[in-house]
């Protein structure tokens, strides 16, 4: 039931929520999230930053699940991609080694291959992830939400008497 409403309010948000930079904010943070391992220093960052800026944070979580399932893919890139700005670039390992042994650094777990070359292409990708997104939601609101409002599952999905009184428990605070 959580995932019919989630993506319900998605759809919700794509169509009249809030402006499309917020949206599109929203979704490329969460990308870098999505690509990268959550649980470092520039992870907590970044979650920091989509909490603390008024980004759409559906956007942010649609984005994660979507980015978790391409990065599991190219992984192995990833991978190739860290080992070779770790290794092959000599004229940065007396900066690695500096922030090796730094407090904090290392929290970023930069040393590992898969986190460097996942990171460094999300930050890559950042810029035209939140411009596709953000011509996306335009796009969207002026020609797609018409129609997709003429579907039946959506019809089904915002007519469900089931749907309408598992809003009205929730809104109740009876479900959380």
């Amino acid at each position: 039931m959580f995932w019919l409403n989630f993506i319900k309010s998605f759809i919700k948000v794509l169509a009249e929520g809030q402006t499309p930079k917020q949206i599109a904010l929203g979704f490329a943070l969460g990308s870098i999230i999505g690509l990268s391992p959550m649980f470092t220093l520039q992870g907590l960052i970044i979650w920091i930053l989509i909490l603390m800026l008024d980004v759409n944070i559906s956007a942010a979580l649609v984005s994660i699940t979507l980015f978790k399932i391409i990065a599991f893919i190219f992984d192995p890139l990833f991978h190739w991609l860290g080992f070779q700005l770790l290794t092959q670039l000599q004229f940065l390992k007396g900066t690695y080694t500096t922030l090796y042994n730094a407090p904090v650094a290392p929290l970023s777990r930069f040393n590992n291959t898969v986190i460097m070359g996942s990171f460094v292409v999300a930050i890559i990708l950042l810029l035209p992830i939140y411009f596709g997104m953000k011509l996306f939601v335009i796009k969207y609101r002026e020609h797609i939400h018409e129609k997709i409002k003429r579907w039946k599952i959506y019809k089904i999905l915002d007519q469900s008497k089931f749907i309408n009184y598992y809003r009205k428990v929730k809104s109740l605070g009876g479900i959380r």
